[in-house]
């Protein structure tokens, strides 16, 4: 058993060696794919076990828990007439979290399902008279939602075509907001023929994430996230050469029924962990 054990890691080695190179780079791909599922699946299982039995602290808080305005959240308790807002009241302190820096710029603004076209109304006020927003659904109805500086798309978020030309109107983004139709897939080609057109900075919000596969697909995502390559430090320490995500996107966060995904606001080169200080432990 033990040469058996000695001997496995070295012929798969040579299988990579001999093999690989002869494969298309879509089936590797797919292997590597295979590869990282299979080593993660134990911890995510462990980790959805343990989550399933967290219970919250009955303890007093160090942080200041009292409630800051929210000029979004006022907005929305006092819209009572009109157009209408489907939002959920935690969604507004995570709003002025990633979005308050945009307030009063230049932005543009797409929110991907119009519905009865209120939102877009409560992202106009709240950004400024600078602000340009985009709103898009599949409904021909959302087109009387169409008013200065708000501009309405009619599509179906599933589709490339749709997005391709959508793109030739709007070509760059601030903040997107997906509010749509919810679909692992519409959310899935939403996000990946948007980001591109995500500004430096720019900010993408997933709304309603209720138990699909988009939770799964942004899991893989962040593994991009984590990627080491270890590379020299001038001073004590070691460095970590950014690779193309991690020069694009800054953060993926995730909230109740709510994922965020930051780009990267300035240029990455590495990630840079010195050494500080003159006494170390031996070990």
């Amino acid at each position: 058993m033990a040469v058996a054990q000695q001997l496995l890691p070295r012929a798969v080695a040579k299988a990579r060696r001999t093999i690989y190179p002869r494969l298309p780079e879509s089936l590797i791909e797919y292997s590597r794919v295979a590869r990282l599922l299979a080593r993660s699946a134990p911890m995510t299982a462990r980790g959805y076990r343990f989550g399933a039995d967290v219970q919250p602290v009955d303890l007093p808080s160090s942080r200041d828990a009292t409630r800051k305005p929210n000029a979004l959240r006022s907005y929305f308790e006092a819209h009572r007439e009109g157009h209408g807002i489907y939002k959920g009241r935690h969604y507004f302190d995570l709003y002025v979290r990633h979005l308050a820096g945009f307030v009063g710029r230049e932005v543009v603004v797409v929110e991907v399902g119009v519905y009865s076209g209120g939102s877009l109304e409560m992202w106009k006020s709240y950004f400024g008279e600078h602000a340009t927003v985009h709103g898009v659904d599949i409904q021909e109805a959302c087109r009387v939602y169409e008013a200065d500086a708000v501009h309405i798309h009619v599509g179906d978020q599933a589709d490339r075509a749709f997005w391709q030309r959508f793109k030739e109107d709007v070509p760059f983004i601030d903040v997107l907001i997906d509010d749509g139709g919810h679909h692992p897939d519409e959310m899935r080609v939403t996000f990946e023929e948007l980001l591109p057109i995500l500004r430096p900075g720019g900010v993408y919000i997933c709304e309603d994430i209720v138990s699909n596969e988009f939770l799964a697909y942004l899991g893989g995502l962040a593994e991009h996230l984590m990627t080491f390559e270890r590379t020299p430090l001038a001073e004590p320490g070691v460095a970590s050469a950014a690779d193309s995500f991690q020069q694009a996107v800054e953060a993926i966060h995730f909230y109740p029924f709510v994922a965020v995904v930051e780009r990267t606001l300035r240029p990455v080169a590495d990630f840079q962990f010195p050494k500080h200080g003159s006494e170390w432990q031996p070990f």
